[in-house]
């Protein structure tokens, strides 16, 4: 599951709360292990999600760099590259 967090820093145009919260929903899924909470732990789980995110955004606005932003495709498409060279090229499903 952790494997669909990202790297949210120094890009261009920045992270936004949805990117946050989708990262956040993973971390709290994964440590959890619920993909899916039961009605009885569903507000303990919404609450990490929200703490997390938080914690997260403000980590976020507090980091600096001397590097200049990375630009969202071109990190896509070096990621994509990889995947394809280490994975083969994908079938998707019709």
């Amino acid at each position: 599951m952790c494997r669909n967090i990202k790297m949210l820093f120094n890009f261009d145009p920045p992270v936004t709360h949805e990117e946050v919260r989708a990262a956040s929903l993973q971390f709290v899924r994964k440590i959890s292990g619920f993909n899916k909470p039961s009605k009885a732990n569903e507000e303990a789980f919404l609450a990490a999600i929200e703490a997390i995110s938080k914690v997260s955004t403000d980590l976020l606005h507090t980091l600096e760099t001397n590097s200049p932003p990375r630009n969202r495709a071109e990190e896509a498409a070096r990621l994509k590259a990889r995947s394809v060279k280490r994975f083969g090229e994908q079938k998707t499903a019709q």
